[in-house]
């Protein structure tokens, strides 16, 4: 990793911005608008964060260009002018952001590595941590404390288990594969139907595994569950929020983003680019079209057409919710009226 940037001048090159002001502002470090001293730098995305710019104490501003943000006092300050001030931050703050904690190379005394495994060049396995017959780990893998590798899982190089992380039997996992601490890859379906006698439930075997694609994130405590039969597939570059419940037999598009809390019964599909807020909830065997977004606690009963944007509890398209949501806050004054024409005219009939 390259040395963090020291001034605005550094800073400005490092995102590609151009630079108006004190070129010599010196920057240590990132903060928050309201929150960064004089040798920190911030970001600014909208006209609310602009306006209140003169009144921080940061010395450089990250500015999106289609923001109104000057300088100020320019032999101080610096403003650097960047086609999307997010992206800009997520390579400003890496550039600040400490190395991450590893384990020491190599098979940690107090780990436990079945003789039949086979591990590649550089791979870290920290105490605690388990793999199971027949597992192969790719060149770089990283397991952190107590994380668990089930018998013939095959993970490509590059991977990290974080701390209790399980990958179980028979799973796959791509290259660059980020699994969190407390994550459960491979968990078995949920399935059960009444017995003959009506007395019990009879479990449904789940014989298939699991894949993550090239780059997939999952988040902490978030469980990936094994399908009936074939497997549960998440797309390269998808990235999995904390606490998700991904069902058996779910196929997950490329380059998905689904955020906390949020639940996709048994066998729904999911498209690329596809969106979801947290807290939102997928019926069984529905699908989700490319490029569809979900605002927070879609509650989705149909299929989602590509590209649309839907919400609500039952969830549908975004302009038919929100006319509901209008119409619902009316109701108390709707209310309040018919109570005085009652009153007004008599009892209604």
């Amino acid at each position: 990793m390259s040395a963090a940037p020291a001034t605005a001048a550094e800073l400005a090159e490092l995102v590609g911005g151009q630079l108006e002001g004190h070129a010599g502002a010196p920057v240590r470090g990132m903060n928050a608008l309201d929150a960064a001293g004089p040798d920190e730098a911030t970001f600014i995305v909208n006209d609310r964060y602009a306006a209140r710019w003169p009144q921080s104490r940061a010395g450089v501003a990250i500015v999106d260009r289609r923001v109104s943000c000057p300088v100020g006092d320019a032999g101080r300050r610096a403003v650097i002018r960047v086609p999307n001030a997010e992206l800009a931050l997520a390579r400003a703050l890496e550039a600040f952001a400490p190395p991450p904690p590893l384990p020491p190379a190599g098979v940690h005394a107090m780990a436990a590595v079945d003789p039949s495994a086979r591990l590649g060049d550089g791979v870290r396995v920290a105490a605690f941590a388990s793999v199971a017959a027949g597992a192969v780990l790719g060149d770089g893998c990283v397991l952190h404390e107590g994380a668990r590798v089930g018998e013939g899982v095959w993970m490509g190089p590059g991977c990290t288990l974080h701390a209790n992380a399980v990958v179980r039997e028979r799973c796959r996992l791509g290259s660059a594969v980020v699994v969190h601490a407390g994550a459960v890859i491979g968990s078995d379906g949920f399935g059960y139907r009444p017995a003959a006698d009506g007395r019990s439930l009879v479990r449904i075997p789940h014989l298939g595994g699991v894949v993550l694609e090239d780059g997939v994130e999952i988040g902490a405590n978030t469980c990936v569950d094994r399908a009936k039969f074939g497997d549960t597939v998440i797309g390269a570059g998808t990235k999995i929020d904390n606490l998700c419940q991904i069902g058996h037999g779910c196929r997950v598009g490329r380059l998905t983003v689904i955020a906390g809390l949020t639940g996709l019964a048994g066998s729904v599909e999911v498209g690329d680019g596809v969106q979801m807020g947290g807290h939102c909830g997928i019926a069984d065997h529905r699908r989700v079209g490319d490029r569809a977004r979900l605002a927070a606690k879609s509650a989705v009963m149909d299929d989602v057409p590509d590209g649309a944007t839907w919400g609500g509890m039952p969830a549908q398209d975004a302009r038919s919710e929100l006319r509901v949501i209008a119409a619902i806050r009316k109701l108390p004054e709707w209310s309040r009226r018919l109570r005085q024409l009652i009153e007004e005219h008599g009892k209604a009939p």
